[in-house]
């Protein structure tokens, strides 16, 4: 009989350290800060004239 208890009272020691540490890992991300959307590459933007070469272009 104490085989068994001291086995459920590891599965219950781990199932509550593994719901701490989940909440604690959860606490921590949403503690962050987010990070700023900021493009590493940018492109000019294309003239308002000018027509595309592309568009418009059919093949058959």
């Amino acid at each position: 009989m104490p085989r068994l208890l001291a086995a459920f009272l590891t599965c219950v020691a781990a199932a509550l350290l593994a719901a701490g540490t989940a909440f604690g890992i959860v606490t921590a991300l949403d503690a962050t800060p987010e990070q700023q959307n900021v493009p590493l590459v940018t492109f000019p933007e294309p003239p308002t004239g000018a027509a595309s070469s592309t568009a418009g272009s059919g093949a058959g």
